[in-house]
Formats: C-alpha cells, sequence, structure tokens
C-alpha cells in the first residue's frame, strides 16, 4: 500500500536550516507529482512546495527564495531544504501525493523554530 514517512523535523534557532525527507513506497514514486503542506497550531493546512515528475517546482510565496523541493527517484524520497527559518515556519510538515485519485499523507514531522 502507498506510504509516505517523513522525517528531519527538530528544534532550530531562528535564522537556521533544516532538510526534511518523506520516504515513499507502494507506488511508482518517479511517476506522480510530491507536495509538501505544513499545519501550525489552531491553523489550517497549508501547501508550501510542490514538485512534478519532471521537476517543476513550485512555492508558497511565504517560503519562497528560503525553500527548495527536490526529488530523487532513485531513492524513492522527496526533500524540502529549509533556510533562513523564521518562528512562523513552526509547524507540522506532511509530504502528500495523489495516486489513482486518493489522497495520501505521512504522519508529518515537527518543525520548531525558536530561541
Amino acid at each position: 500500500q502507498v506510504q509516505l514517512v517523513e522525517s528531519g523535523g527538530d528544534l532550530v534557532q531562528p535564522g537556521g536550516s533544516l532538510r526534511l525527507s518523506c520516504a515513499a513506497s507502494g507506488f511508482t514514486f518517479s511517476r506522480y507529482p510530491m507536495t509538501w503542506y505544513r499545519q501550525a497550531p489552531g491553523k489550517e493546512r497549508d501547501l508550501v512546495a510542490s514538485i512534478t515528475t519532471a521537476g517543476g517546482t513550485n512555492y508558497a510565496d511565504s517560503v519562497k527564495g528560503r525553500f527548495t523541493i527536490s526529488r530523487d527517484n532513485a531513492k524513492n524520497t522527496v526533500y524540502l531544504q529549509m533556510s533562513s527559518l523564521k518562528p512562523e515556519d513552526t509547524a507540522v510538515y506532511y509530504c502528500k501525493t495523489v495516486f489513482h485519485l486518493s489522497a495520501y499523507w505521512g504522519q508529518g514531522t515537527q518543525v520548531t523554530v525558536s530561541s
């Protein structure tokens, strides 16, 4: 079955960097777009970045120039490189794919930006 497992979340100081990973299994990873979302306490889950099968990317305005999404099809993994982190980036980060018209989410990884 489709599984997405995020990792890499941590407590980091403002201005710091972090790389999140999402390992996928149960489907042909290279054939599907992948997306990162985040959800802060008391807020809705928002799109952060997406990547197409061809490597095209799209970002939320709030993270443009600071975050980079990438994928390694050989490792069935999508990454989110985050830099210049701000306290407002604090959230649980999720990866998502849509497979056979159904959305699949990972369990999330916590990112906390605080001094």
